[in-house]
C-alpha cells in the first residue's frame, strides 16, 4: 500500500530511510538545489556536481533535462528572479527613471551578478538570452510600453513613439554601463542624463515631425 502511494506521488522508496523522486518532483528539487548553489556560490561556483549532491540525486538526472550547466543556470536564474511593480508617478520621466532605478538596483545586486554570469557565459547565444527576464524582449519591454502607453494616453508623447525599440531604449543603454563598461553600479546621474538627454528627445521627437525632432 505505502509503495502503491508513493509511486502514485511520483516517488519510489529505494533504501530505508531515502527517497528517489521522478518527474516533476525531481526536476523542483535540482531547481532548488541549483537556486540556493546560484545565490550562494553565483554561476560561476555552480557545477552541476553539487546540484546533483544538493538535490540528492545524480548527474544524469540533470543532463536529461538540461543539456549543460548554462542551460540550467538560466533556468534556476528564472526561478529566482522577481518583476517589479511598474511605476506610476504621473509623469513619463518620472516613471522612465524610476523604471531605470528598479534595474540599476536589481544589476547591482548580487543576483544581478549573477545575470551578469550567465549573459557572459551565453555570449550571443539567443536561446539563452531569450530566456533570461531581463534580456531585451516582450518581458522586458512591457513595463516600458505601459509607462509609454499613459503618457500617449496624458498627450505627453505621440502615438508614433509607442514602439519597443523606443521605449527600451534607456534600459538598453543601462545595461551596457554593466555589460560593456564593466560597472559595478550607475550613479544616479547617469540614469538622469539617460532619460533626460536620450530617452525623453527620442520620445518627443516621434511623431513631432523632421523640424521638431532636430530641435
Amino acid at each position: 500500500m505505502v509503495a502503491r502511494e508513493a509511486a502514485a506521488a511520483g516517488e519510489r522508496r529505494t533504501e530505508p530511510g531515502r527517497t528517489r523522486r521522478r518527474g516533476a518532483a525531481l526536476e523542483e528539487a535540482i531547481l532548488d538545489a541549483a537556486a540556493a548553489e546560484l545565490t550562494e556560490s553565483g554561476f560561476a561556483g555552480m557545477t552541476m556536481d553539487k546540484v546533483a549532491a544538493r538535490a540528492g540525486t545524480n548527474k544524469n538526472a540533470l543532463y536529461r533535462r538540461w543539456p549543460h550547466r548554462l542551460a540550467l543556470g538560466t533556468a534556476a536564474y528564472r526561478r529566482l528572479a522577481t518583476t517589479a511593480p511598474v511605476p506610476d508617478t504621473g509623469t513619463l520621466r518620472g516613471d522612465a527613471l524610476e523604471l531605470l532605478r528598479q534595474a540599476n538596483r536589481h544589476w547591482s545586486s548580487p543576483l544581478g551578478a549573477v545575470l551578469r554570469e550567465l549573459l557572459a557565459a551565453a555570449g550571443g547565444a539567443a536561446e539563452f538570452l531569450a530566456g533570461l527576464q531581463d534580456q531585451s524582449g516582450e518581458a522586458a519591454a512591457a513595463p516600458w510600453l505601459t509607462v509609454l502607453g499613459r503618457a500617449v494616453a496624458r498627450g505627453e508623447a505621440a502615438p508614433e513613439a509607442l514602439h519597443p525599440r523606443v521605449a527600451t531604449v534607456a534600459v538598453v543603454l543601462l545595461r551596457n554601463e554593466f555589460v560593456v563598461r564593466g560597472a559595478p553600479s550607475a550613479p544616479d546621474g547617469v540614469l538622469v542624463e539617460i532619460v533626460d538627454e536620450v530617452y525623453l528627445p527620442l520620445v518627443r521627437g516621434r511623431g513631432a515631425g523632421p523640424a521638431a525632432a532636430l530641435r
